[in-house]
């Protein structure tokens, strides 16, 4: 029998043993440095700890180019 592959991504929100639903802790970003400017900020994922808190589990979007990824705590601000 053959073996599924198929990675679909999660939703965006993760399920705790007990099945309660519960929003991210953090918030993945790609960082791109502006000449003469701000930096630019795109949310590309998020992050939630392990059960034991040695470790997060993360969803991404997309992959940065430049690899580089900033993993900020989560707020209730709006974007």
């Amino acid at each position: 029998m053959a073996k599924n592959t198929n990675n679909t991504a999660a939703p965006a929100t993760a399920t705790s043993g007990s099945g309660a639903s519960r929003a991210p802790t953090h918030v993945a970003y790609q960082v791109r440095d502006r000449e003469g400017g701000k930096s630019f900020w795109t949310r590309i994922g998020s992050a939630w700890p392990h059960g034991d808190g040695q470790g997060f589990n993360i969803q991404l979007e997309c992959v940065p180019l430049d690899g580089r990824i900033t993993l900020r705590v989560a707020s209730d601000r709006k974007e």
